[in-house]
């Protein structure tokens, strides 16, 4: 590709990933954060729960300053509470509801755009009565956010490898997001490379079934489908490890097919955020810089 990716994208980068060490809404934020800030390879960039609020003030400082479009992820925040957006009982899934409108509260005060939530697990035989429970937390939460100023999205996540999501398959995220769209037309899809091979699903058919207006965002990544080895599942290791799925040939194909369905087009310059994380004995900075090498080096391949 002759042009620049910059004039293509706005490339970010999922804070709490490449920093897990603030995965739980503790530990160095502001500090790891200002790494990340200071860089400008990076246009956008996603963060989550902040529990400390002297430290939420101090990010929301630094993210003005930054002039870097925002978003916001309450996965961390369900995952790590367990919470079930699409549960059958009605007191824990009033607890998830509850925990996304305070991110979005969250979200809100730092200057994000957008809030990012994911599916509850996959419950076998109750399938259809949990989409339908999913639907109504959504339009719940679709509601609160947009009074909040924000967009909601929904991520997608492998169905049987680890997360176990409900959403899961792109065919059951498009019917989320007509169900959603109707009212809420500003509601869309999650699709991240780092997922595409353990929900078992191409760049062609995970974003040729959704299609452009009913994707959000997109998040590029690696995982391991190898049973065995230490990274197996959805750990987004760094791009070209041994056993892993994703390299440059793979971000090349996801690329491609993103111009091909007109998601990424001159101009339009949407966010595509790198969602990768350090494994034992790497360091953040390496494997954030990994991840650079690797869309440049895909990009001159488009």
């Amino acid at each position: 590709m002759r042009d620049s990716l910059q004039s293509y994208m706005q490339v970010g980068i999922v804070h709490f990933m490449a920093y897990p060490e603030c995965l739980k809404g503790e530990g160095p934020i502001y500090d790891t954060l200002t790494k990340i800030v200071e860089d400008d390879f990076f246009s956008a960039v996603e963060i989550t729960w902040i529990k400390d609020p002297a430290e939420r003030q101090r990010v929301k400082t630094l993210l003005a300053s930054s002039h870097m479009t925002v978003g916001f992820g309450a996965q961390p925040a369900l995952l790590t509470q367990k919470l079930n957006l699409n549960s059958f009982d009605p007191g824990e899934r009033k607890r998830a509801v509850d925990q996304v409108k305070a991110c979005a509260d969250e979200a809100a005060e730092v200057g994000a755009q957008a809030v990012a939530v994911l599916s509850g697990p996959d419950p076998g035989g109750r399938r259809d009565e949990a989409m339908k429970l999913l639907i109504d937390s959504l339009r719940d939460l679709a509601g609160y956010a947009r009074g909040k100023g924000l967009r909601l999205i929904l991520e997608s996540f492998d169905a049987k490898y680890d997360k176990k999501c409900l959403i899961g398959p792109h065919k059951d995220a498009l019917v989320v997001c007509k169900a959603l769209r109707k009212d809420f037309p500003e509601f869309g899809i999650m699709v991240d490379l780092s997922h595409l091979p353990i929900q078992e699903e191409t760049p062609k058919k995970a974003l040729g079934t959704l299609k452009k207006p009913n994707i959000a965002h997109i998040h590029i990544g690696n995982c391991v489908k190898r049973q065995g080895h230490p990274l197996y599942g959805d750990q987004h290791p760094r791009f070209g490890i041994p056993g892993g799925e994703n390299d440059v040939p793979q971000v090349v194909e996801y690329l491609k097919e993103l111009f091909e369905i007109g998601y990424l087009a001159k101009g339009r310059r949407p966010v595509v955020a790198f969602e990768v994380k350090p494994a034992a004995g790497e360091t953040s900075g390496a494997i954030i810089s990994n991840a650079k090498r690797t869309l440049v080096e895909a990009w001159a391949k488009v």
